[in-house]
């Protein structure tokens, strides 16, 4: 059973929950529900217990076991699904700095409704200073507006300006959350087009994207900006960047994306999900520019952040962590041109998916699938490259980018041509073609390379090397240029095209260039 057919029995949203149960969690349920009182033998809990055990969702299995009638299925499960719910949100494990300020403002609502003023607004007090510490001005913005609401009933006569205080307070918190608003809807609309449209292509994309920044962009104090409105400001920059192909200014960004999480630690355990996409971000821009030395000293401190535990680690950031750290473990070998010695990390990846199946972004594992697919033909094994290519081209079903789609049929055809397998590459040849014509915005990269290696087939064979010369000097103009070099990052053609001029392995012309670098 392949990883998407596996995939495909497992998304009833229960019982992807209940299988993401740890043994700690499922522990924690049981004691939950035993301290309930005669919730034991209820229907729910039987129905956990159930669903606990199987290896996947069988809605006849459990009709069959006679545990509830066809009607009341889905009131039974939405019942469990809730409780389970409860119990997670009690564990400690889940008990992060915005969990516990929450938890004080509904303890404080509680107490205000009993007519307990003074003991809410010391809760209050309390919680408003953690979030603040702690940058959660939403919510610390909530319980100024919840304190504004007691004084006006239950004057406290301690600070005569006490009144006057909170207005200011509320006036501060909320200017800087609708700065952060507008920072972060920026950073996002922006990544935005990124997925939608992908890099500017031409000098206009180019002016468009530059001026829906500026445009956009709020007016500021740097020095005035805290934690949350620095990360949105980063991430919007990062954005541009990406968008414009300015990938020096991607690391510029992404570093001071990560930067900013070292200049506040305490902020990784509360946001690990954003600290680990810049830690991502950050080691994606460095592969781009080929900064081996600094991607592998960042590489390094990531792994020992990993090994350390010094990254809270729940259903989100295990997943995180296997991407990004595979990804890149893999990028590491792309640099070097150590392709044999990163073929280790191809069962671990497939046994990692397995394991993950039902949590996992299919998008995410086919890029994997594209760079396991590069490690082989990296290795020279071209068959296994293409088992893996067609992994991504069979993908119909699945979001998978157009460029992701391009790049593996070229690949395929390189791939197929290396094996010799004529039937199969004209075959190929006709359906990347097929593909090409239906997409928008060809880059003159792709158009040059379909041409080239369409005329391959009519090359004699001591002709070849001079044809690889001509196909190398047509491509070469384009290794720097603003808007077609991004094909360079899907696939390392010239490099493969002078392993076939100089008649060495494509991993030995890497590792010179490496050397060299």
């Amino acid at each position: 059973m392949n990883f998407f057919t596996k995939s495909n029995q497992q998304n009833d949203a229960l019982f992807v929950l209940i299988q993401s149960l740890t043994k700690s969690e499922k522990r924690q349920f049981n004691l939950y529900i035993g301290r309930l009182g005669g919730n034991t033998d209820a229907k729910f809990f039987i129905l956990f217990k159930f669903l606990e055990k199987q290896k996947k969702y069988d809605e006849k299995a459990i009709l069959n076991k006679g545990i509830v009638s066809k009607q009341q299925l889905s009131n039974l499960k939405a019942h469990l699904y809730k409780q389970i719910l409860v119990s997670l949100r009690m564990n400690p494990a889940h008990k992060n700095i915005r969990v516990q300020v929450r938890e004080q403002l509904d303890f404080a609502t509680v107490l205000y409704q009993k007519g307990l003023y003074k003991q809410s607004l010391k809760l209050l007090d309390k919680a408003k200073t953690l979030a603040i510490d702690n940058e959660e001005k939403n919510i610390a913005y909530e319980i100024v507006e919840l304190e504004k609401i007691i004084e006006s009933q239950y004057i406290t006569r301690s600070i005569d300006t006490r009144a006057d205080e909170l207005t200011i307070q509320a006036k501060e918190l909320s200017q800087q959350n609708v700065l952060t608003s507008k920072l972060s809807n920026l950073s996002l609309q922006l990544y935005g087009v990124l997925l939608k449209t992908g890099y500017a292509r031409n000098d206009d994309e180019l002016q468009k994207v530059n001026n829906y920044f500026d445009s956009r962009l709020p007016d500021f104090e740097y020095k005035s900006l805290g934690f949350r409105e620095r990360l949105w400001l980063y991430k919007a920059h990062l954005w541009r960047s990406f968008l414009t192909q300015n990938f020096i200014n991607g690391y510029k960004y992404s570093s001071s994306w990560v930067n900013l999480f070292r200049e506040y630690p305490k902020m990784i355990q509360l946001n690990p999900v954003f600290y680990l996409k810049g830690i991502n971000y950050l080691l994606e821009s460095l592969f781009i520019i080929q900064h081996k030395k600094e991607f592998n000293k960042e590489l390094a401190l990531f792994e020992s952040a990993i090994k350390e535990d010094q990254i809270p680690i729940n259903g989100n950031t295990e997943i995180l962590i296997f991407q990004y750290h595979y990804a890149n473990q893999l990028h590491k070998h792309f640099l070097e041109g150590t392709f044999k010695k990163g073929e280790y990390l191809v069962e671990e990846i497939n046994k990692k998916a397995l394991e993950y199946n039902n949590r996992l972004d299919k998008h995410h594992i086919i890029t994997l699938y594209y760079k396991i697919a590069c490690l082989y033909f990296g290795m020279g094994e071209n068959k296994k490259c293409i088992e893996y290519l067609s992994k991504i081209i069979s993908a119909k079903n699945l979001y998978v980018g157009e460029d992701l789609q391009c790049f593996a049929r070229i690949l395929s055809l390189i791939a197929h041509y290396e094996c010799g397998l004529d039937y199969h590459l004209e075959k190929q040849f006709k359906e990347t073609y097929k593909f090409l014509l239906k997409m928008e915005n060809l880059q003159e990269v792709q158009k040059e390379f379909i041409f080239s290696i369409k005329s391959l087939q009519d090359v004699f064979p001591n002709e070849m090397k001079n044809e690889f010369k001509k196909i190398h000097g047509r491509l070469k103009v384009y290794e720097n240029h603003p808007f077609e070099k991004r094909a360079f990052l899907y696939l390392d053609i010239l490099s493969w095209l002078e392993s076939k001029i100089e008649n060495k392995p494509i991993a030995q012309i890497i590792q010179e260039k490496s050397a060299k670098k």
